[in-house]
């Protein structure tokens, strides 16, 4: 783990036995940040979905592939930065779990969760591989 006055790195190899080290991460920066019980919930549940993602969908599993997580703390709001080394995906062909068809799957709906929680949330592909989802919750919000 790697800390500056205003920013909280964490890499994990793709293993979901990492996901409670990021819950913990999280918690501890929200707590820190004064946000409340609830919104502190939904930001870790926002963290997690998203870095299982990455290490499922993205890095596929592959444990020689390395998550990042990156958490910006000011006094206005958290910037939570996720990046994984997979193929990456467009947001645009992923199903909607609204669709009829789709609301009895048990899974799907980990970025409609993570849209829900959190005040901002994009995408990005990036240059050298893999896609980075940045996360915002500002302070005022919760």
């Amino acid at each position: 783990m790697v800390t500056t006055e205003n920013t909280i790195e964490v890499s994990i190899g793709s293993a979901l036995e990492y996901l409670d080290l990021v819950q913990l991460v999280t918690d501890c920066i929200t707590r820190f940040m004064g946000f409340d019980e609830d919104s502190s919930h939904w930001i870790g549940m926002s963290v997690r979905e998203s870095v299982t993602n990455a290490i499922q969908h993205g890095n596929k599993l592959d444990q020689s592939k390395k998550v990042e997580i990156r958490f910006e703390v000011s006094p206005e709001q958290l910037d939570v930065y996720v990046t994984d080394q997979g193929n990456g995906f467009r947001i645009e062909d992923l199903p909607s779990p609204l669709d009829p068809e789709n609301l009895l799957k048990p899974s799907g709906r980990g970025i409609f969760y993570i849209r829900s929680f959190m005040d901002s949330v994009e995408f990005r592909r990036l240059s050298r591989g893999g896609m980075e989802v940045h996360m915002v919750k500002r302070v005022s919000s919760n």
